[in-house]
C-alpha cells in the first residue's frame, strides 16, 4: 500500500522506499487531493491551490498534465469524474489521518479520566511529525497547511495537559520551546507554570505569569485570561513549594494549595448565599445524588461525549464562580438516537467536577410532560428544602438553595423551553444537561449538540455488546446488514440484540431475514417494553396535522432523500407554508438535513425506520386515492423539471417520451442540469417504481422515458436507468398502454446500445418495433427504427444499418422532430463515412448541424461537429479535422460532457498523430474517463489510439501492449470493424519488429474482414 505524508514534506511511500514526485506543482496538486481525501475535487479548485489569484493561462492543460504524471508515480489512484477529480486512498494510507484518528482516541481518554493513555496516544500522533506542515509548499495551500500546523500545537498543548493530568513526566524544553514561539497562546503558558511549579520551581512559574502579561498587554493590548490568573493565584496561595498534586488536569485547581482551607478571602468567600456556611462551620446540607446509573454498554459516541465531557468539566472548575453566565448543553435528536445514555454517561463521568450535588428529571416531554412545579418539589425535596405553593415561590427557593454551589443537572426528555425555564438554576457555578426532540431553539446561550445515528463500525460494536461479541464475529457480513436494517439507530440495534442475546437458537441470519421484511420490521424491532414503532410514535403525535401528513406521504413515496419543493407537490400548498412544515419535521428531529445537495440547495433525509413507520401510518390513515394524487402531482413536479432542464440544454439524443401535460413545479429549475441530476436520481427512481406500484401508468412511463433521453441519460446512470423502465414498463402493461410500452421498451433498447451490449439492444428494438407497427404511430416507428440502426452500425450491418436510418430520419421530418432528425442523420452520415461515401456524409450531416440548430442543442452541434472531423481526417484534410475536433472539444467541456469530452479528445489525439504533434496526457485522461463511466467500446478506442501513438513514436512494444489489450476489450461486444482496424495496426507493429509473417497474417485477416463489411479500408492502402 502506498502511504501518503503531509505532515511535513509531501511524500509518497510503498515498500520500496520514497516514490519520486518531481516539482514543487504537482506535489501541491498531490497535497490538495489528499486534503480532500475521497471528495471530488474540481479542476477550478485545484487550479486555486496550486497557482493561487494568478493562474497561466494553460492552467487546466497543467492540472491534467500533472495528475498523468502522477498516476504515473502512484497508479490509478486518482480518478477523474465529471466535476473534477479524486484521490482514492484508505484513510490509514496518510499521516493527517492517522493523526486525527490517534488524538481523537487521545482526546475521548482524556475525557474519561485515562491520562497516561491520552499522553501516549497524543505522543505518537505527534511522532508522526517531520517539519511544518505540507513541506513549506505555500501558496494557497498555506492557509490548509497553517491549518494542520495550528491542530498539532493543540495537540501538543492537550498532550501536556494529559500529563500532568496523570502526574508524570512533562518535557520543560518543549513546553518552553512552544511559549518561546507562540507567546500569547495562554494554554501552553498555563501548563508550563503548573509543570515548573510542580518541579519545585516556583519562582520560575511566577516569572513566566510575569512575561505572559506583559507580552499580551503588549501585543493585544489584554490581561491574561481566567484560566491563566487562576494558575498565577492558586501558585501565589500555594506558597512555597508544593507538597501534592492535582487529581484532574484542570488548570485552576492543579497546585493543590494548602492554603484553600485557610481563612481570608478565600474563606469569605466559601459562605454561600443562603447561609449555610459561615464562620460557626458547616451545615449539614444534604448532597443529592439523583443520577440515574449509567448504561452498561454505552458504546462509541466518542465525539460528542469528549465535546459534552469538556463543557461540563470547564463550567465545574474553580473558575466557574467567575462566570456570568449558566452552562446549558443541549443534547437533541431523534428518538432512540441515544441522548438519555450520553447525557447520564457525561453526569457520571464528570461528577468529580461537581460536589455538592447531581439532580435528574424525567421530564416526559414526549408522551405526558411533567409540570416544573411537580419537577421543583422534587429538587427541593432532595435538596432538604420546604415545598412551597406556588411556582414562583418554589423557582425564588430553588435558586436560592443552588446559589454558590456547584451542582450538576439532567433534564431529560424535555417537551419544550417553557418546561425547562423554571427549572434552571440562577447560579454560573452550576451546570446543565438537556435532553430533547427538539431543538429547542429559544432556550438562548445554549451550547448544542446534536446526535445522528452511529457510524457503521460503532453500530456493529453496540450490537456485539448487547448480542455478544462472538456471535458478531462469527458472522460479521450479516451484522453489518443488521446495523444496516435498523438504521445504524441505537435503540433499534440495542432491540434487535436483545432479541438476539434470549433466542441463542437464532444466527444472526435468522435476525437478517426477519428484519428484510419492511411490512414486518417494526413488529420485530420490539422486545419488552422497548419498541422502535412507540419511540416514533411520540415524534408523531406530537406535530401537528399538516406536519403528520407530510411525513406520511414521504414515507408512502418512498424516497431516500428530497428537496423541500417536493412536500409543496406532495401537499398540494405552496412553497412557504411546505418550508414551514419541513423545518417542524426537522426540528422533531424526523428529518436530518441530508446534505446542500451538491450545489443546488438543501436536502433533507427520513431515517429508514422513520420512512418505514411513515408508511404504515399512510396506509392506515390515508386513502388509496389520496397517496395517488399526491404521487401523481410529484412525478408532475419532476416531469416538468426535467422538460426544462432538457428545454434550455437539449441533449440531442433520441426523445421517446409523449406529450404527458403537467403543471408548474413549485420549485426553481438549477442551473446545473448535471448536479441536479446528481441529486435527484435516488428519489427519481423510488418515486418511479413508487407511482409504477400504485398503477400510475402514464406519469411513470413518461417520467422514466423523459429520464432516459435527458442528461441523466447520457450520464451513464445504467442501474437508475434500467430501474425505472422496469418499473414503468410493468405499469404499461398492466394498464394495456401497447404504445407506452413500446417506447419503455425502446427506452430499453437504448441503455443496451449504451451499455455497449448490441445484441441484447437489438431484441428490444426488434419487441418493440413488432408494437409500434400496429400502433401506426409515425414518429415511434422512427425512434425504434434509429436506435436499430445504431446497433446495425456498430455490428458493422451498414447497408441494414443505413436503410433503417434513412426510413427513421424522414420519420422524423414527417413529424417535425428536430432531435430524432438530427439524431438519425448524424448516425447515418457515420455509416456513409465507414463506407467511404465522403460526399454524401458531410451533405448529411449539414442536414443534422441544421437540425440540432433549430432544436437549440449545443451538445447535438458538438457531436455533429466531431463527425464532420472525422471525415475530414479520413479525406486527409487533418488541420480541418484538427480545428473541428478542438471546436467541438470546448462545447462539450462547457457543457460538462465528460465522456463526449473522452471520445473528442481521442479523436483530436488521433489526428496530432498524423500531424506528428500528439502528447500522452489527454489520451490518458480519456482512458481514465472511459473506465470511469463503463464504457468499453470507447476505452478500446481510446487503447487502439494509444497503440497508434507508441507506434509512431517508434515504441513497438508498448504499441503492441496497447493494441493487444483493445482487442480483448472488444473480443465479447461484436464490433468486427474496429477489431480489423486494430488488427490492422497490430500488423505495422508486428512487421516493425521484424515479425513479417505474423504481420501478412494479421493484414489478410484484417482485409478480409474490411471487403466483407465493404468497410472504406477495402479501397485503402493498408498502411496510413
Amino acid at each position: 500500500m502506498t502511504e501518503f505524508r503531509l505532515l511535513g514534506p509531501v511524500e509518497a511511500w510503498n515498500d520500496e522506499g520514497q516514490l519520486t514526485i518531481e516539482g514543487r506543482k504537482p506535489r501541491a496538486l498531490l497535497a490538495a487531493l489528499l486534503l480532500e481525501r475521497g471528495q471530488v475535487v474540481s479542476a477550478e479548485t485545484l487550479i486555486d491551490r496550486v497557482w493561487g489569484d494568478f493562474p497561466p493561462d494553460s492552467a487546466r492543460t497543467l492540472v491534467q498534465t500533472y495528475v498523468w504524471a502522477l498516476r504515473r508515480v502512484l497508479g490509478d489512484v486518482i480518478e477523474t469524474k465529471p466535476a473534477g477529480y479524486r484521490i482514492r486512498v484508505a484513510s490509514a494510507a496518510t499521516d493527517r489521518d492517522r493523526f486525527a484518528e490517534l488524538t481523537a482516541r487521545g482526546g475521548a481518554a482524556a475525557a474519561d479520566g485515562r491520562y497516561a493513555e491520552a499522553a501516549a496516544l497524543f505522543t505518537r500522533g505527534l511522532g508522526l511529525w517531520r517539519g511544518p506542515a505540507l513541506g513549506g509548499i505555500g501558496g494557497a495551500l498555506g492557509v490548509a497547511a497553517a491549518g494542520l500546523d495550528e491542530e498539532r500545537l493543540a495537540v501538543m498543548e492537550q498532550r501536556a495537559q494529559a500529563q500532568l493530568g496523570a502526574d508524570t513526566q512533562v518535557d520543560l524544553a518543549e513546553l518552553r520551546a512552544l511559549v518561546a514561539a507562540h507567546p500569547t497562546r495562554e494554554r501552553a503558558r498555563t501548563h508550563l507554570m503548573q509543570a515548573l511549579y510542580r518541579a519545585g520551581r516556583h519562582a520560575e512559574a511566577l516569572e513566566v505569569f510575569a512575561q505572559g502579561r506583559q507580552v499580551l498587554d503588549a501585543e493585544l493590548g489584554v490581561e491574561p485570561g481566567p484560566d491563566l490568573q487562576a494558575m498565577h493565584v492558586s501558585i501565589l496561595r500555594a506558597g512555597g513549594a508544593p507538597t501534592g498534586h492535582a487529581s484532574a488536569p484542570t488548570a485552576a485547581r492543579v497546585p493543590d494549595a494548602e492554603g484553600e482551607a485557610d481563612g481570608g478571602a478565600d474563606g469569605e468567600a466559601d459562605g454561600g448565599a443562603d447561609g449555610e456556611r459561615g464562620d460557626s462551620g458547616p451545615v449539614d446540607v444534604p448532597v443529592p445524588a439523583l443520577l440515574p446509573p449509567a448504561t452498561a454498554d454505552f458504546t462509541a459516541r466518542a465525539r460528542p461525549l469528549a465535546e459534552l465531557v469538556r463543557h461540563l468539566v470547564g463550567a465545574g472548575g474553580d473558575a466557574a464562580p467567575a462566570r456570568t453566565a449558566l452552562p446549558v448543553c443541549v443534547v437533541s435528536g431523534t428518538g432512540g438516537v441515544g441522548k438519555s445514555a450520553l447525557a447520564v454517561e457525561a453526569a457520571h463521568r464528570t461528577a468529580g467536577a461537581y460536589p455538592d450535588g447531581h439532580l435528574y428529571a424525567d421530564l416526559s416531554g414526549a408522551t405526558a410532560p411533567a409540570s416544573p412545579e411537580e419537577v421543583l418539589a422534587r429538587f427541593l425535596r432532595a435538596l432538604g428544602r420546604p415545598v412551597p405553593d406556588s411556582l414562583q415561590e418554589r423557582v425564588d427557593l430553588y435558586r436560592t438553595a443552588l446559589a454558590g454551589r456547584r451542582m450538576l443537572l439532567v433534564l431529560d426528555d424535555a417537551g419544550c423551553e417553557a418546561q425547562v425555564r423554571p427549572l434552571l438554576p440562577g447560579t454560573a457555578s452550576c451546570a446543565v444537561v438537556v435532553t430533547s426532540r427538539s431543538r429547542l431553539p429559544a432556550l438562548t446561550g445554549a451550547h448544542r449538540i446534536e446526535l445522528d445515528v452511529l457510524g457503521p463500525a460503532e453500530a456493529v460494536a453496540l450490537l456485539a455488546r448487547v448480542a455478544g461479541a462472538e456471535r458478531v464475529s462469527a458472522e460479521p457480513a450479516a451484522a453489518r446488514c443488521i446495523a444496516r436494517l435498523c438504521g445504524r439507530l441505537p435503540l433499534a440495534l440495542r432491540t434487535a440484540g436483545a432479541r438476539l442475546a434470549t433466542r441463542r437458537h437464532w444466527t444472526l441470519r435468522t435476525m437478517v431475514e426477519r428484519l428484510s421484511d419492511e411490512h414486518r420490521r417494526l413488529d420485530e424491532l420490539a422486545v419488552g417494553d422497548i419498541a422502535v414503532r412507540a419511540s416514533v410514535a411520540l415524534s408523531y403525535d406530537a406535530l401537528d396535522e399538516r406536519a403528520r401528513r407530510a411525513f406520511r406521504l414521504l414515507g408512502a413515496l418512498g424516497v431516500p432523500d428530497f428537496a423541500p419543493w417536493l412536500v409543496t407537490a406532495l401537499l398540494d400548498t405552496d412553497a412557504c407554508a411546505a418550508d414551514d412544515t419541513v423545518e417542524r419535521l426537522t426540528d422533531a428531529h424526523l428529518l436530518s438535513v441530508a446534505s446542500d445537495g451538491h450545489g443546488v440547495g438543501l436536502r433533507y433525509r427520513l431515517h429508514d425506520l422513520h420512512r418505514v413507520y411513515a408508511a404504515e401510518r399512510a396506509a392506515a390513515e390515508d386513502t388509496p386515492q389520496l397517496l395517488r394524487d399526491a404521487t401523481t402531482r410529484a412525478l408532475g413536479s419532476w416531469l416538468w423539471l426535467i422538460r426544462r432542464h432538457a428545454a434550455a440544454a437539449p441533449s440531442g439524443e433520441l426523445e421517446t417520451c409523449a406529450h404527458y401535460t403537467t403543471a408548474r413545479a413549485g420549485a426553481p429549475v438549477a442551473e446545473d442540469a448535471g448536479t441536479w441530476y446528481e441529486s435527484e436520481a435516488a428519489a427519481l427512481v423510488a418515486a418511479v417504481e413508487r407511482a409504477a406500484a400504485l398503477d400510475l401508468a402514464v406519469p411513470a412511463r413518461e417520467v422514466a422515458l423523459a429520464l432516459g433521453s435527458s442528461s441523466f441519460g447520457v450520464a451513464n446512470r445504467f442501474e437508475e436507468w434500467w430501474r425505472t423502465h422496469d418499473a414503468a414498463i410493468a405499469a404499461t402493461r398492466r394498464a394495456g398502454d401497447r404504445s407506452g410500452e413500446a417506447m419503455l421498451l425502446a427506452g430499453l433498447g437504448q441503455l443496451r446500445y449504451s451499455q455497449d451490449r448490441y445484441a441484447e439492444a437489438l431484441t428490444y428494438f426488434e419487441q418493440a418495433g413488432a408494437l409500434v407497427e400496429k400502433t401506426e404511430d409515425l414518429r415511434s416507428l422512427a425512434v425504434v427504427l434509429a436506435g436499430t440502426g445504431s446497433v446495425h452500425r456498430e455490428q458493422g450491418r451498414f447497408a441494414a444499418a443505413r436503410a433503417a436510418l434513412a426510413r427513421a430520419a424522414e420519420g422524423f421530418r414527417v413529424s417535425r422532430d428536430d432531435a430524432g432528425l438530427g439524431y438519425a442523420s448524424r448516425l447515418a452520415a457515420s455509416v456513409d463515412l465507414e463506407q467511404g461515401r465522403h460526399e454524401q456524409a458531410l451533405t448529411t450531416l449539414e442536414e443534422a448541424h441544421g437540425a440540432y440548430r433549430r432544436l437549440g442543442s449545443r451538445r447535438g452541434v458538438a457531436l455533429t461537429l466531431r463527425t464532420t472531423g472525422l471525415v475530414h481526417r479520413a479525406l486527409g484534410e487533418h488541420f480541418a479535422a484538427e480545428r473541428l475536433f478542438e471546436e467541438a472539444l470546448g462545447m462539450l467541456r462547457d457543457l460538462g460532457d465528460e465522456l463526449m469530452t473522452a471520445y473528442t479528445l481521442q479523436a483530436l489525439s488521433k489526428t496530432r498523430i498524423r500531424l506528428g504533434t500528439a502528447t500522452l496526457p489527454p489520451l490518458l485522461d480519456a482512458l481514465a474517463v472511459c473506465r470511469a463511466h463503463h464504457d468499453t467500446l470507447g476505452e478500446g478506442m481510446v487503447l487502439r489510439t494509444l497503440g497508434e501513438f507508441h507506434l509512431a513514436a517508434g515504441r513497438p512494444g508498448q504499441a503492441a501492449g496497447a493494441l493487444l489489450h483493445a482487442l480483448r476489450v472488444w473480443e465479447p461486444l461484436g464490433v468486427p470493424l474496429f477489431r480489423a482496424r486494430a488488427m490492422r495496426d497490430l500488423a505495422e507493429v508486428r512487421e516493425a519488429e521484424g515479425a513479417c509473417a505474423e504481420a501478412a497474417a494479421l493484414r489478410a485477416d484484417a482485409l478480409a474482414v474490411f471487403t466483407e463489411l465493404e468497410a472504406r479500408e477495402q479501397a485503402e492502402s493498408l498502411v496510413w
